[in-house]
């Protein structure tokens, strides 16, 4: 068995649709989740007044597990593919997974 990642996307709003449609293109074996969520920070650049009032941004979620391989196609796809957009993301070894 091939050691595994989970792999997190966190994204603007926006990105939604067109990371789920990047997502089913070129992920197949476990699938993924999305979850909107919010960020928050106490760096105020990039945030309209309303977020910077509430103290939080609407954000989006995506995570995925996946092997090595995998991993560092679906990185230098995101690189090539949405390169600037401010997408935030992070690895992080898989101790287990499964199903009951």
């Amino acid at each position: 068995m091939s050691k595994l990642y989970l792999l997190t996307l966190v994204t603007d709003p926006e990105l939604e649709e067109p990371i789920i449609d990047w997502l089913l293109k070129y992920e197949v074996r476990y699938g993924f989740t999305s979850s909107r969520i919010f960020g928050h920070s106490s760096r105020l650049t990039g945030l309209s007044i309303a977020e910077q009032v509430a103290g939080r941004k609407r954000q989006q979620r995506f995570q995925v597990c996946v092997d090595q391989e995998t991993l560092d196609f679906l990185l230098e796809r995101l690189r090539l593919d949405f390169g600037g957009s401010g997408i935030r993301y992070w690895v992080v070894p898989v101790i287990s997974e499964g199903e009951v």
